[in-house]
């Protein structure tokens, strides 16, 4: 007797398309990765991939683009603001969408410079730039970049990447990740005075 098949809505499977290719993208990386992969990763057919998506770059931008607008729009908020909690502010926002995007933003912070090509990429590398440029503000010393690398860079590569080699039961929650991040990335990028010699 034949077996009555459910077909899976579209929308649900071009989500979990997109799932399983941020998950590849983020631990395989955009090169290593194929759409075959990113098929049998979410349970689906090559076929399926290229139906919803047409291409690897295609799908790539699809899954970061919601990160990509979530930066572009903390940065013209940051632009807009006045004020001393503006830093603040931003802290607060950049750390929220490092949690909610971590594979999407460590693909576009951590692999940027090597798919500057894509256009995905290269808006996303022109979002971090100027959040970059608005932070540092007036102090744009070398040591002042170099901050921001290291806090929104480290925080990509920690929540990704980084996890894999903390102990299973020791992985902190969402919460406590969160609470870290905004002391810390806070602190990187406190101004330092620094004096003339």
């Amino acid at each position: 007797m034949p077996t009555e098949v459910t077909p899976v809505p579209r929308a649900r499977a071009a989500d979990e398309l997109k799932q399983a290719a941020l998950e590849q993208f983020a631990t395989v990386g955009f090169a290593g990765t194929s759409l075959q992969h990113i098929a049998d990763a979410a349970g689906y057919a090559k076929s399926s991939v290229l139906y919803h998506y047409g291409s690897k770059e295609a799908l790539l931008e699809a899954a970061i683009e919601p990160a990509v607008e979530g930066f572009e729009a903390v940065l013209e908020e940051f632009l807009a603001g006045r004020g001393s909690g503006r830093r603040r502010t931003l802290v607060d926002r950049v750390v929220d969408l490092l949690l909610l995007h971590r594979q999407a933003v460590h693909v576009f912070l951590i692999q940027g410079p090597s798919l500057s090509e894509l256009p995905i990429i290269a808006r996303a590398n022109v979002a971090v730039r100027r959040l970059a440029a608005a932070v540092c503000e007036e102090r744009e010393s070398v040591e002042d970049q170099v901050r921001f690398g290291i806090a929104l860079g480290g925080a990509a590569f920690l929540l990704t990447a980084g996890r894999t080699f903390a102990d299973e039961q020791m992985i902190p929650s969402d919460d406590e990740l969160r609470d870290a991040l905004h002391r810390i990335i806070s602190e990187i990028l406190t101004p330092v005075r620094t004096t003339g010699n």
